[in-house]
């Protein structure tokens, strides 16, 4: 039978051209996502910055503590602390030393990202002055070249002394790796308490063996010095960020292809059936046809997925330069490709999966088929049996009802399901699946709904495109069957993210208690002292919490984190409306805090509590309030607000303002806004607000689920145009009748554009039906977090994928069947 079906492929080449077009874009897809994920998994050693000509630097690390198993950019215990006073006087008696400190330092208008650090530490990083001379006095300060010119003074932003005035006395060579403003090493101290590294100039091994005795330090040399970068966390985020993207991508668009090549190669199975008809009545038995097919479809499989491969290895460079695009993997991100085994296993796995998804999509209907008596054959050949096997509807009814469970489940069950791009995503597709499984069951009756408002056109064309579609069911079912995966996912993906968002806008709105705000413009955050001299504005009540990093221990030696806000009490009750659970927030004062419910800490409780700067302090518990994941903080009294020079940066985020009553309030906002002049910060509404944090909340789940989308729907919309190609392609026979009862080339072609449209509507329909199925579960799950959520359709967005999928519909059947009836004219003429 190899033979056979060698020679199938020979003469039906076009017929199997559409399954190799599906095979090879599934497997290239597969390949690309895979070759990139392992890369993301494994990125290349980045060399040094910083210190890359310094032969040691000693760094702070905890070896309790596992960055990967806690937040980004959060800082360990001895991060935090920095570097130890003993520690210094046992390193620097083994020779000279020069302290690093790296801190918020950012000119006017200059990038927010800008970091300050002392001068003595620049010439390890290789930075060589351009013009000009190094700082000597603590209002002088050496940039990069353009930031401003020698001699100029500029204002200087900082979070523990605010906007200072600086003069510029020299400038450097600019780097691609940080942008540095470099001050004198006592006014970098004052400005930044903690020591982040120190570049020890004596014998290795002698401070090696000097910190050895430290347990909260360690030596870095060589490539090793790259971890006290700061591009090395930026680094690992923006991998993260990718980690985590990839997966679901590669999960949702593989699921969706692998689903989709199946379909077409049993429905490439189904256009044969009266070829293996003929097989069956010379003679044929049942087991040689299933021997022919599998035989076709390791044939047609080895091949695609051959070049699907290649294609996939080619396609990883435009798949990185779209995560870069996006702002998902970071500008220096590339895949080497090289015969190692991050490259060969995704390569291999996608040419095993794509060669196994085309046998058993083959085999599954060369099976029906080969059961086809021989007396049969020839009846089986021209009709289209209606009925569908009962394998495919257990696994349709049993997926829909597991769709239909899973939704329930996270709508009642664990509504913060949908707060976790990676679980919730993957779900979508249960329904989606499980209802385009279920299609040859459904078309019967949702084509007969569709038709039935247009049953009294006159003339026969709405009558015989019903009738068409009836009869060659599962024909319309293949074909609705992209339609259907393309807008259900579109409408499930990019509703579920715009909901998603519309509720957690509308969540954090309620909990703004304050009209108005004081917010970065143009920086990551604004000092504590721009909030104290707003506060100082007569009438005017700010609160203005600085975030910080709190640590408990979890009774295993180790350490869990927590963001902490320092605020005062009165401040924090007049600016936001926490949802308290149990206590109350007038019982806060300077030695207790206010916690997350999910904490699992009790009013009353006292915590022993370590801050940024090292200090264990014992709190009491006041409060707890309702919060989801990702808004649970720790308020703690104002006098920890030091300590966010340690956790993280120091900055106040956002602060909150009102008016006192009697307060002319034009007059107060106008000295607020000349108060908050040249000092990183602006005043904006609560709308304004609630606008700015939406922008920077939304952005990673939208990217995540956008791309993710727009993947997954770029490639339905080649199986449409594919699918269509292939059914059109096929039916030489209805063109033949059509034309022998009387109807014109024009007639024709509208049947077989009105029959595509009805396709694309029962696909649509279908859609909607397991859409609905999602969006129900959605529904709730948002009510259960966040109350009042209305369910957020971007129609526009949706209205669109259906219309190109249409589009895409109709074009793949005008193009066969006008060639077909080029063909017959000529024909007809030539006769």
């Amino acid at each position: 039978m190899l033979r056979v079906a060698l020679g199938t492929l020979r003469t039906r080449w076009v017929s199997f051209l559409g399954t190799v077009v599906a095979l090879v874009l599934a497997v290239a897809q597969l390949t690309a996502l895979g070759v990139v994920l392992l890369a993301v998994a494994e990125p290349p050693e980045r060399p040094p910055h910083r210190f890359a000509d310094a032969p040691a630097v000693v760094l702070p690390v905890d070896p309790r503590w596992d960055s990967a198993q806690h937040d980004l950019g959060v800082r360990s215990p001895a991060q935090a602390r920095g570097l130890s006073r003993p520690l210094l006087r046992a390193v620097a008696a083994t020779g000279a030393t020069v302290v690093d400190r790296a801190f918020y330092a950012q000119l006017a208008d200059g990038p927010e990202k800008q970091v300050g650090h002392p001068w003595p530490v620049a010439e390890f990083g290789g930075y060589v002055l351009r013009d000009g001379r190094a700082p000597r006095t603590g209002d002088e300060i050496v940039v990069a070249a353009g930031r401003a010119r020698a001699g100029e003074t500029v204002t200087v932003l900082t979070a523990a002394a605010g906007p200072g005035r600086y003069t510029v006395v020299g400038t450097v060579a600019p780097v691609g790796w940080e942008d540095a403003v470099f001050f004198t090493a006592a006014e970098a101290a004052r400005l930044s308490p903690r020591i982040d590294a120190l570049v020890a100039l004596g014998p290795v091994e002698r401070v090696r063996t000097v910190v050895r005795e430290e347990s909260e330090a360690e030596v870095l040399t060589g490539a090793g010095l790259h971890r006290a970068d700061a591009d090395a966390a930026n680094d690992r985020e923006a991998l993260d960020n990718t980690l985590t993207l990839l997966p679901v991508m590669a999960a949702v668009a593989g699921t969706t292809a692998v689903f989709v090549v199946a379909s077409t190669f049993a429905f490439a199975v189904v256009q044969r059936r009266r070829e293996i008809a003929l097989l069956r009545t010379v003679g044929a038995t049942g087991r040689q046809v299933r021997r022919m097919v599998r035989a076709e479809a390791l044939l047609v499989g080895c091949l695609a997925s051959a070049l699907g491969g290649v294609l996939g290895l080619f396609g990883t460079r435009p798949l990185t330069g779209l995560l870069i695009t996006m702002d998902i993997a970071p500008p220096w991100f590339a895949v080497e490709l090289s015969a190692r085994w991050s490259v060969l296993a995704p390569l291999g796995a996608a040419f095993l999966t794509g060669l196994l998804v085309a046998f058993c999509g083959a085999v599954a209907a060369a099976r029906r088929a080969s059961r086809v008596r021989p007396v049969e054959a020839l009846r089986e050949g021209t009709v289209d049996n209606a009925a569908v096997t009962p394998g495919r509807v257990v696994l349709g009814v049993a997926g829909l009802a597991c769709g239909a469970g899973v939704a329930c489940w996270i709508g009642l069950v664990a509504p913060r399901t949908v707060l976790s791009p990676t679980a919730y995503v993957v779900s979508l597709l249960i329904p989606v699946l499980a209802t385009a499984a279920l299609a040859p069951s459904a078309v019967g009756p949702v084509v007969r709904v569709l038709m039935w408002p247009l049953r009294r056109l006159p003339g026969p064309a709405a009558l015989v495109v019903r009738q068409s579609a009836l009869t060659s069911r599962r024909r319309t079912a293949a074909t609705a069957a992209p339609v259907l995966l393309t807008v259900g996912l579109a409408l499930s993906l990019l509703t579920a993210t715009d909901s998603l968002g519309a509720a957690r806008d509308e969540g954090f709105r309620a909990g703004v208690g304050a009209p108005y705000a004081v917010v970065p413009d143009g920086t990551a955050g604004f000092s504590p002292s721009v909030a104290e001299r707003v506060a100082r504005v007569e009438g005017v009540r700010v609160a203005a919490p600085v975030l910080t990093t709190v640590y408990f221990p979890d009774g295993d030696g180790r350490w869990e984190e927590n963001d902490g806000l320092a605020v005062a009490p009165d401040a924090l009750r007049r600016s936001t409306r926490l949802k308290v659970v149990h206590g109350s927030l007038d019982d806060l004062d300077e030695r207790s805090m206010a916690v997350a419910d999910r904490w699992r800490m009790k009013v009353g409780d006292r915590v022993r509590t370590t801050l940024a700067d090292g200090r264990e302090v014992s709190l009491r518990v006041a409060a707890t309030y309702a919060a989801l994941p990702g808004e649970d903080v720790a308020y703690l009294p104002e006098r920890f607000a030091g300590t966010g020079l340690f956790a993280r940066d120091g900055l106040v985020r956002r602060a909150s303002l009102s008016l006192a009553p009697g307060t002319d309030r034009t007059a107060a906002l106008a000295r607020v806004r000349a108060v908050l002049a040249g000092s990183g910060a602006r005043l904006t509404t609560r709308e304004g607000l609630v606008a700015a944090e939406a922008a920077q909340a939304r952005r990673l789940t939208e990217t995540r689920q956008r791309s993710t989308a727009v993947i997954v729907v770029l490639f339905c919309f080649v199986a449409i145009l594919n699918t269509l190609l292939m059914a059109t392609a096929d039916r030489r026979r209805d063109l033949a009748v059509l034309g022998v009862t009387g109807a014109t080339p024009r007639q024709i072609l509208h049947f077989f554009v009105a029959e595509a449209l009805l396709v694309t509507a029962v696909g649509v329909t279908l859609a909607l039906l397991a859409g609905g199925i999602n969006l129900l579960g959605l529904g709730a799950a948002l009510h259960q977090l966040f109350g009042t959520a209305p369910i957020t359709v971007p129609w526009a967005a949706v209205g669109s994928v259906t219309a190109v999928s249409a589009l895409l519909a109709v074009v793949g059947t005008v193009l066969p069947v006008a060639a077909a009836l080029r063909r017959r004219v000529r024909h007809d003429s030539d006769a």
